[in-house]
């Protein structure tokens, strides 16, 4: 807990000190607020729009939650299956490797010519970026089990189901958890990428009627409800992973 507050401590005074710092620099450089705005005016324009950009957050966090949690429900089973199965390791698992090495934002016309400009376009794209991170990472944990405790689980006669339960995953669960990160951050990117393309809602189209409106402060106000968006989402999956995994944070913390 006191690191935790040291921590959270040191990262507002540093960020005050950055928004201290890019606020003088602005009023002495006397640079107008079209070009770059002070850290004042951003959250003036945040307090006289909120309403809009509530609206808007709203509706792209639903195509992030919505994204990721097909790509959890659907990747880990699959993931599984990766380990357990020689068809889905020589077969499957290569060529889910060849298309994570094409970029996704590709399929983005593809599946709006498929899906239309609605809401399902913008959550299978968030879907597909975040989808690949979370199979590699819970192949890669599920894997790690060493041979001193696969002997362990059949000295004492554990059949697949228990090694599984009482072995492989609690080993792979801090890979698990580290595809989950970094797939919610690549689900806000592939949420707002997705609203660039194509939609008339969500933060991404905002952002982009700003733009055309040489809008800068409000860009800057999309800017950072992203940032919280993403800060929040990653912050959430870091406190379920401390939930899930008590004897990882204590083995951790003798480690340090």
């Amino acid at each position: 807990m006191r690191n935790y507050v040291s921590r959270t401590t040191s990262i507002t005074l540093t960020l005050l000190g950055l928004f201290a710092v890019w606020e003088v620099a602005c009023r002495i450089l006397q640079v107008p607020e079209y070009l770059m705005p002070t850290p004042m005016n951003i959250v003036e324009r945040f307090i006289q729009d909120w309403s809009v950009i509530v609206s808007h957050s709203g509706i792209t966090l639903s195509e992030v939650l919505l994204g990721f949690t097909m790509s959890v429900f659907i990747g880990i089973p699959i993931a599984i299956l990766i380990v357990y199965s020689k068809y889905f390791s020589n077969s499957v698992f290569p060529i889910l490797i060849g298309i994570h090495c094409v970029p996704m934002i590709s399929f983005a016309p593809l599946l709006i010519i498929w899906f239309g400009f609605g809401m399902l376009t913008k959550v299978l794209i968030a879907f597909m970026i975040s989808f690949f991170p979370i199979v590699i990472n819970t192949v890669v944990g599920l894997q790690s089990m060493e041979k001193d405790m696969f002997h362990l689980a059949k000295s004492l006669r554990a059949n697949k189901m228990q090694t599984f339960i009482y072995f492989r995953l609690p080993k792979a669960l801090p890979s698990i958890f580290g595809g989950l990160k970094v797939g919610i951050t690549l689900a806000v990117v592939g949420a707002v990428v997705a609203e660039f393309v194509s939609s008339q809602k969500g933060l991404g189209y905002l952002q982009l009627t700003a733009h055309s409106q040489l809008d800068v402060t409000m860009e800057f106000c999309v800017i950072f409800t992203l940032a919280f968006i993403g800060i929040g989402l990653f912050s959430i999956i870091g406190w379920i992973e401390r939930l899930s995994m008590p004897w990882y944070r204590a083995t951790r913390k003798e480690e340090a």
